[in-house]
């Protein structure tokens, strides 16, 4: 292994901060480095993640597997995470729901931006509540609808682009055919949550 790489041996850390650790070395390398993991068992779900959140930006080589001894170096191939696909929303649409669904969220680790794709079924409701502190882009890619406001009700369908500017009023109420939309905001934590709108606190 090479000198200049740094060692985090994760046996000592607490379970819940190995991986945020980990993945936080992992960035802070330039594009040609690596670090070496020390660890008491085949980090496998390591693994995976990394192929989940750095597909083919990184390396990952044995360097020693012996009982409670595993050694691993971890390259980092490209100075940044790469651009890849993330699904189909044309598939993601197509199965008939009879609810209000997610039927795909943005999950990586390491986001600036959060999106979900919802679903209503034909008539189907998102009742009327207050937005969060972030804007949001939504694009509606099925079906159609109406947006209620605290003004006059938006007509949607397929194609449209909406902006809810932060802490307005809205609801969503699907068409015969039903309401497919992505909304695409800024990451928060904790998670973009949907607050009942109080008439009283206008």
């Amino acid at each position: 292994m090479s000198a200049n790489s740094p060692v985090i041996d994760v046996r000592e850390i607490p379970k819940p901060q190995r991986h945020g650790q980990i993945f936080r070395l992992f960035d802070s390398l330039d594009a040609g480095e690596a670090l070496i993991l020390v660890n008491d068992h085949d980090p496998r779900h390591l693994h995976d993640e990394f192929d989940v959140e750095r597909p083919g930006s990184y390396s990952w080589d044995y360097l020693t597997r012996e009982t409670r001894d595993y050694r691993i170096r971890i390259g980092k191939t490209t100075s940044a995470a790469l651009p890849r696909k993330l699904g189909n929303t044309t598939e993601l649409t197509a199965a008939p729901t009879d609810a209000a669904d997610v039927a795909w969220k943005l999950e990586l680790r390491d986001r600036h931006l959060d999106s979900n794709l919802i679903r209503l079924a034909p008539g189907g409701v998102i009742g009327e509540h207050k937005g969060g502190e972030v804007d949001v882009l939504v694009h509606v890619l099925a079906g159609s609808g109406t947006v209620g406001t605290e003004g006059d009700k938006v007509a949607v369908t397929a194609g449209d682009l909406l902006w809810l500017p932060r802490f307005s009023q809205r609801s969503f109420t699907a068409g015969a055919d039903g309401l497919s939309y992505l909304t695409v905001h800024t990451h928060r934590e904790p998670s973009l949550t949907i607050e009942p709108f109080d008439a009283e606190r206008r």
